[in-house]
């Protein structure tokens, strides 16, 4: 089996982002975080933040409020579905979104008073690249930010699925773990300090949510949005019902009373240029 994915790893070639899906599959879960990233990278009242991997714009739309009117909240992506989905979630004069590469940013040395990348720098071909141009592109003494999944079973909703079709699709073993690729802090740390940056903090932080349902948790899925659905869907109906069943099965000690209540690790590294 073959899976051509567009960049970014978020829908096939060819594919719009079905934007409530994703909000659905990763954004109730991710947004979570969101204060704490920008709390980390210092955005304030009128900063030029550049949002590395915007996405659908979650991390702009909730940093628009902290840079005010006087700032700017520039939205960088390689995926132009995810750009086009961002500029219809972010309506707001202070949101730029921009066509971009994180490894190769089209922007001068010392532009941003901040940079941030929500669940982004994992699926980097090469993240310390990305961490070189994060720091190039910000001023003197300006911190970037990232935010980055921990291990799959520190992250049930995504890793039980993950592993779970590892078994159906080894060939995609690599793939469907890309999402937990940066879990190990030290490596995180040192990605950092190899980029130049100073006054380095990677901290763990946990956040739960609830479903009223486990069908809740599996209609995105079913959506296709997003790396480990997509891989999903390339299977034939009767392994889609077994890999249903194996992951129902697997996610039942996070039910109560037929809500799923689970919980997610995730780290926050930021460091200053």
């Amino acid at each position: 089996m073959s899976l051509q994915f567009a960049p970014g790893f978020h829908v096939p070639v060819g594919q719009a982002v079905n934007a409530s899906a994703y909000d659905r599959w990763v954004g109730r879960w991710s947004r979570l975080f969101v204060p704490s990233l920008l709390a980390a990278a210092r955005v304030s009242t009128s900063c030029m933040v550049l949002d590395i991997s915007t996405g659908t714009g979650e991390a702009a739309l909730l940093a628009l409020p902290s840079v005010g009117s006087a700032g700017l909240v520039v939205g960088a992506d390689i995926s132009p579905e995810m750009l086009r989905a961002a500029r219809a979630r972010v309506n707001a004069p202070s949101f730029w979104p921009v066509a971009g590469d994180g490894q190769a940013l089209p922007f001068k040395d010392a532009s941003f008073g901040a940079v941030i990348c929500q669940l982004g720098l994992q699926f980097f071909p090469d993240p310390a690249l990305g961490l070189e141009e994060f720091r190039r592109v910000l001023r003197p003494g300006a911190r970037a930010a990232i935010c980055v999944i921990s291990t799959p079973e520190r992250a049930p909703m995504w890793g039980v699925l993950a592993d779970t079709l590892a078994g159906f699709l080894p060939e995609l073993r690599d793939v469907l773990h890309l999402s937990f690729a940066l879990s190990d802090k030290a490596r995180v740390e040192t990605l950092f300090a190899n980029a130049g940056f100073q006054e380095i903090r990677v901290e763990r932080q946990t956040q739960a949510d609830t479903m009223q349902s486990f069908d809740e948790y599996w209609a995105p899925v079913e959506a296709g949005t997003g790396s480990i659905p997509q891989c999903y869907l390339m299977l034939a109906e009767p392994e889609r019902r077994l890999v249903r069943a194996e992951v129902k099965e697997k996610l039942a000690r996070f039910e109560t009373s037929g809500q799923l209540c689970m919980g997610v690790e995730m780290l926050i590294g930021s460091g200053r240029a």
